[in-house]
């Protein structure tokens, strides 16, 4: 698969921005893990705790030039009254147009199921569309329950590759092979057995080829 998404990721390439000096970058690091560890920003104490800054007023000047740098908005009346004004900019909402089995197949749902942020610096393959993964088949690729998967129809399955299929109505993911004998879907998971398809007999469609896997750290 060509990469893998998480919501860090993103985060940390906004660290890169040139307008930030280092120790300004360390703050505005510091205050996306404790937004995505703990859903909360920290205090003026937790910074000062955190980077040994014996007086708060450093930590104030530090992130009067965030917010001055439209990083962050403050609001001096609430103890954790720092507010990231980064999601907005690096983020844009897409559909999950339904669920595909890693495991059993399941039913495909005729319109969105859910929608997730993307990062906008993804540019994700023309016509490409975003399904929700269940069950375990594909552990061993790093493919968990509840990874999106990025699929693109307009790729040409080779042996090997990981797609997204219908079979008899159905919706799965698993490692595709064809075969003198016709098409066998493979799973990366000790538990599941091959399933092996006649497409002359079958109904059977290859929806997309997948190319990536989002993934949110949080739970």
């Amino acid at each position: 698969m060509r990469y893998i998404l998480y919501h860090t990721f993103v985060w940390y390439k906004i660290l890169t921005k040139k307008n930030l000096t280092n120790t300004q970058k360390i703050i505005l690091e510091f205050l996306i893990e404790r937004k995505e560890k703990h859903q909360l920003p920290p205090t003026l104490a937790d910074i000062a705790l955190h980077f040994g800054y014996k007086n708060r007023a450093t930590v104030q000047q530090h992130l009067h030039a965030l917010e001055k740098k439209n990083y962050i908005k403050r609001n001096p009346k609430i103890s954790r009254g720092i507010e990231l004004l980064l999601e907005d900019k690096i983020f844009v909402s897409r559909p999950i147009i339904g669920e595909v089995a890693a495991g059993n197949p399941l039913t495909i749902y005729p319109s969105a199921i859910d929608s997730i942020d993307l990062p906008k610096i993804a540019r994700l393959p023309k016509d490409s569309f975003l399904l929700r993964v269940r069950g375990n088949s594909l552990v061993d690729v790093n493919i968990i329950n509840g990874d999106v998967v990025i699929v693109n129809p307009n790729l040409e399955p080779k042996n090997g590759n990981v797609v997204a299929s219908v079979l008899e109505d159905a919706a799965l993911v698993k490692r595709f092979y064809k075969t003198e004998n016709g098409i066998e879907l493979h799973s990366e998971n000790k538990e599941y057995e091959p399933i092996i398809i006649d497409p002359i007999r079958t109904s059977f469609k290859i929806v997309g080829v997948v190319v990536g896997i989002y993934r949110s750290m949080i739970h």
